[in-house]
C-alpha cells in the first residue's frame, strides 16, 4: 500500500527577479517551516514558485503578508521507493484508469531510498484512492 494524500500546494506568482525565490525561503526559514517540495518555473517577467511544506497554512499566511501573490490548488503527495521503473509502473496505472497527469515534480536524495513525487492530475481523489489500494 502506497502513502498518497492530498494537499494543497502554494503557488506564489511574481516578477521574475533575481533573489525573489531566496525572498520567499527566507520566510519559511524565519518561522521554521521546511520545505518538502519546490519547483519555479519562469515565462517571459513572470514567475511561479510552487511549494509543499511542513506547515501550509502558516506558510501560505506568512507569504501573503509579505506581499506576494498567493494561490493554492489540491495536489496528489506521495513517497514511492526508489527503484527502477517504480513511477513508471504508478503512471501506467494512472493512464489505465483514464487519469491524466496534469502536472508532475519529484526528487530523491542521492543514495535515498525512497523519494518524493507531487502531482496535480485529471481526477486528484480518484488517483489517492486508487494508490492506497497498491
Amino acid at each position: 500500500m502506497l502513502d498518497a494524500c492530498l494537499t494543497e500546494e502554494i503557488i506564489v506568482r511574481t516578477d521574475d527577479r533575481i533573489g525573489v525565490l531566496a525572498a520567499v525561503s527566507r520566510i519559511l526559514s524565519d518561522m521554521g517551516i521546511n520545505l518538502l517540495a519546490a519547483c519555479v518555473r519562469t515565462e517571459g517577467e513572470r514567475a511561479a514558485i510552487h511549494l509543499v511544506t511542513t506547515s501550509q497554512t502558516y506558510a501560505r499566511d506568512a507569504i501573503r503578508e509579505a506581499g506576494f501573490s498567493v494561490a493554492e490548488r489540491e495536489v496528489v503527495v506521495i513517497e514511492l521507493p526508489h527503484h527502477p521503473g517504480f513511477l513508471c509502473r504508478v503512471i501506467e496505472a494512472l493512464a489505465r484508469k483514464g487519469i491524466a497527469i496534469e502536472e508532475l515534480y519529484a526528487t530523491v536524495p542521492e543514495g535515498g531510498t525512497t523519494g518524493l513525487v507531487v502531482f496535480k492530475t485529471s481526477h486528484n481523489s480518484k488517483t489517492v484512492q486508487m494508490l492506497r489500494k497498491r
